[in-house]
């Protein structure tokens, strides 16, 4: 599953998704949508934008269940240490800082179905 609020960047990780030989079940454009999808479907892997409209990324993370079984891929335009250990210790599997190319979110998949 794909949340992330730039079209432009949706549509450029559903391709990678889709390239990679993964399938894609939902999108959303927002946190609220996010969250709504990620009940509903139930995806191994989300790849979470960290800054989105109506509910934030990071609020999305904190708020799934600890036993949700999603593996999520945090997306963000910041590198600083003390926000990727947040994500982590909220139970983040990898981490992308934008810009980033097909090969890293092919290698930030595997690392989160292999965690």
């Amino acid at each position: 599953m794909i949340a992330e609020d730039s079209d432009a960047t949706r549509m450029m990780l559903k391709d990678i998704v889709v390239t990679s030989g993964h399938s894609l079940i939902a999108e959303a454009k927002d946190g609220i949508e996010a969250e709504e999808k990620i009940k509903s479907t139930k995806p191994e892997i989300l790849l979470l934008d960290y800054s989105m409209p109506k509910k934030h990324g990071l609020d999305v993370l904190r708020d799934m269940e600890k036993t949700d079984e999603t593996k999520v891929i945090m997306i963000t335009v910041s590198d600083e240490q003390e926000l990727i250990h947040e994500c982590t210790m909220l139970g983040a599997s990898a981490y992308l800082v934008k810009p980033f190319d097909s090969d890293m979110v092919v290698k930030a998949i595997s690392y989160a179905e292999d965690s």
